[in-house]
C-alpha cells in the first residue's frame, strides 16, 4: 500500500466532516436568542442552516467565511470540535482571568451593529479650547475582530513638536459591543497616548450617525480638555464623501463643522 493510500485511508469522511461542522454550529450560537434570530444575524436561509445543523451539508466558502467572522472562529470549525480550537487560542483577551469580562465581548459585534467602512467625526479639539477636529476614520473586521485606524492631524503634531510623518500620527482601537452601543479603545504606536470612546447610534437622518464622547487619558489640566463629545457619521464606501472629508481633516472653526454634526456636539453646552 503507497503512502497516498494510507493518508487517504485516516482522512475523515465527507459525513464525518460535516457532523463536526453541525455539532460546532450548534454549540457556537447555543448562547443565541433563538435559530431564526442567528439565521438573520448571518443573513443564511433557516432550511440551509438546518441542514447544516444535521450534518446534511457544507457552507459555500462565502458563508463559511461569515460564519466565521461572526463567531470569531477559523476555518478549522470544519475539521475539529470548538473546544479544541478554543482551547489553542491566544492572547491578552483570552487570559482565563479576563476572558469571561472582556474577552467574550471583542467579537460579535455585527455590520448591522457597527458597519465597516469609513467615518467622518468631528470632536471639540483637547489642547486648544476654541477649536475642533475633524477627521476620517475606517473601520475594518478581521478574525471576528472590529479595529479602527486613523491618523492625528499635523498641526496637531507639530503643536507638540512631534514628527509629523503617517507612522508616528497614526493611531488604531479595537470596537467592542456595549449594551447601547460600542466601545472603541484607541492608541498611537507604541501605546504612547490612549482615548476611550463611547458611541451610540441615534435614529436621526438613515441611521448613519453615532454620537457619545471621547476621553484622554492624561493627568487633569485647568487648560486644557480630558473629555469631549463626538460624532461619527458613517460614509461607506462612498468615494467622493471620502475624498472631502479626508481633504476637510484637521483643526476646524465652529463654523466649518458640518451642520448636524455642530448641532449634536451642543457647543457651549457643558459636558457632564
Amino acid at each position: 500500500m503507497g503512502i497516498s493510500s494510507r493518508i487517504y485511508q485516516t482522512q475523515p469522511s465527507p459525513a464525518e466532516l460535516r457532523g463536526v461542522f453541525g455539532a460546532n454550529l450548534r454549540q457556537l450560537g447555543e448562547n443565541a436568542p433563538s435559530i431564526s434570530a442567528l439565521c438573520r444575524d448571518l443573513g443564511i436561509n433557516r432550511t440551509q442552516f438546518n441542514r447544516y445543523l444535521a450534518g446534511e451539508s457544507f457552507p459555500r466558502p462565502d458563508v463559511l467565511h461569515r460564519i466565521c467572522e461572526f463567531f470569531g472562529v477559523d476555518a478549522r470549525v470544519l475539521l475539529e470540535p470548538v473546544d479544541d480550537i478554543a482551547a489553542t487560542q491566544t492572547g491578552m483577551f483570552n487570559h482565563p482571568f479576563i476572558s469571561e469580562f472582556v474577552g467574550a465581548q471583542m467579537t460579535g459585534l455585527t455590520e448591522e451593529h457597527f458597519p465597516s467602512g469609513f467615518y467622518r467625526f468631528s470632536r471639540a479639539a483637547f489642547s486648544d479650547t476654541d477649536r475642533f477636529v475633524v477627521g476620517l476614520v475606517h473601520v475594518s473586521r478581521n478574525q471576528g475582530y472590529t479595529f479602527l485606524r486613523g491618523f492625528e492631524p499635523k498641526e496637531a503634531m507639530s503643536m507638540h513638536n512631534m514628527p509629523t510623518d503617517p507612522r508616528t500620527r497614526e493611531f488604531r482601537g479595537l470596537v467592542m459591543p456595549q449594551a447601547e452601543g460600542v466601545a472603541v479603545m484607541v492608541s498611537r504606536r507604541d501605546a504612547v497616548t490612549s482615548t476611550f470612546n463611547y458611541l451610540a447610534r441615534t435614529s436621526a437622518l438613515a441611521k448613519i450617525f453615532w454620537l457619545g464622547y471621547t476621553v484622554r487619558t492624561m493627568p487633569e489640566d485647568p487648560v486644557g480638555r480630558r473629555a469631549a463629545r463626538l460624532v461619527y457619521e458613517h460614509l461607506g464606501t462612498n468615494t467622493s464623501q471620502i475624498l472631502k472629508a479626508a481633504r476637510s481633516a484637521g483643526y476646524a472653526s465652529e463654523a466649518d463643522l458640518e451642520p448636524f454634526h455642530r448641532k449634536q456636539l451642543r457647543i457651549g453646552l457643558p459636558f457632564y
